[in-house]
């Protein structure tokens, strides 16, 4: 498995696969039928058709059809693919991409990141837009005006105006920005700073960071409630899940299993879903479930191993993982508590998106 040289700002070396994950130098932007069995029309079939997409940072982009759970399609790129979202219009696919490290290019190590943008129906590749050093997530704003996107070695976010796209600012965080959610109301970001015990509030009506809340140790992702009263955060090191009121700033914190990556807030504000990843040499293989209102685990589902991405489908029936050390999404059924399907991806699966 061949790196990609990315620098954490030091952090311990249990998160090394939290963020890191490998390169491939496969044909860059070319769009294959997964072999499968599966013909490649079924990726154009009927409108009311619903894909997933699982980042895949061994070099690709996995779309799956969310009735089947069948990958119909894979999306080739030069580099390691960390996130993935789908615009709130299910239109676009926007994507991080850290570029492949080619031997004999003595600049290579200042290469900067890219934002990708495609087509959700035609996997065609829509626009590339050069970010900062090791981009991390990129979300959508929900009134579709902007794309963020962390820069984890800048302490920035990119912001991109989709009109154009073109990168229109770039705002300040604290050390290490990696995971964000956006506020209903695309009126603020909450950015996950991984260098740091603390979450980077941006008012994306200034552009300017308006202040910081102290979480606890190594915050990776957050979520946030569609009032925006609840901000969840995950806590690598302490194995926690921080819940925060946002008007008051007051934490509580919830166990969950060990290295807890990304966490997902159900469509009804009612759950938390909070992957649990681990390390390479101890990987967890677990999603603990929080009810929010009563601050208490109320399940621990098995996944593969490596849990990592995690996001519901629009109805809140299904909660779809990614598990990066077994390249494959555990599909789990919110009533049954259980995984009811696992699906081979790309190589060494990160970020996961679905079609609103």
């Amino acid at each position: 498995m061949r790196k990609t040289a990315i620098v954490w700002l030091s952090l311990l070396a249990m998160l090394a696969f939290v963020l890191g994950g490998c390169a491939a130098n496969s044909p860059q932007d070319k769009t294959e039928p997964e072999k499968n069995g599966q013909p490649a029309a079924l990726e154009q079939t009927q409108e009311t058709n619903k894909f997933y997409f699982t980042a895949n940072e061994g070099g690709s982009i996995s779309k799956i059809d969310a009735r089947t759970n069948k990958v119909v399609g894979t999306i080739k790129v030069d580099g390691a693919v960390h996130n993935v979202q789908v615009s709130p219009d299910g239109a676009i696919l926007g994507a991080t991409l850290v570029p492949a490290m080619h031997h004999g290019h003595d600049q290579s190590m200042d290469m900067k990141g890219m934002a990708l943008f495609y087509d959700t129906e035609t996997n065609e590749l829509i626009k590339k837009v050069e970010v900062g050093h090791h981009p991390a997530h990129i979300v959508f704003t929900e009134n579709g005006k902007y794309a963020l996107v962390t820069n984890n070695e800048d302490n920035n976010v990119s912001v991109i105006d989709l009109a154009s796209y073109s990168v229109i600012e770039t705002i300040p965080t604290g050390k290490g920005p990696h995971g964000l959610r956006i506020s209903k109301d695309s009126q603020y970001a909450y950015v996950a700073n991984m260098g740091e015990d603390s979450v980077s509030v941006l008012n994306l009506q200034t552009m300017k960071e308006e202040k910081k809340i102290t979480v606890g140790s190594i915050p990776v992702t957050t979520g946030i409630t569609s009032d925006g009263k609840t901000l969840v955060v995950t806590l690598n090191t302490e194995n926690a899940l921080a819940i925060v009121d946002v008007t008051s700033g007051k934490v509580e914190k919830v166990p969950v299993g060990q290295g807890p990556a990304q966490v997902y807030v159900s469509p009804d504000d009612t759950f938390a879903y909070v992957a649990n990843q681990g390390t390479k040499e101890a990987p967890s293989h677990s999603v603990s479930k929080i009810n929010l209102k009563t601050k208490q685990v109320v399940a621990t589902i098995e996944t593969g191993n490596g849990a990592h991405g995690v996001v519901t489908s629009p109805d809140g029936k299904y909660v779809f993982v990614t598990n990066m050390f077994d390249n494959t999404v555990s599909v789990i059924d919110q009533e049954q508590n259980k995984a009811i399907q696992t699906v081979q991806v790309g190589e060494m699966p990160n970020g996961i998106s679905i079609m609103p």
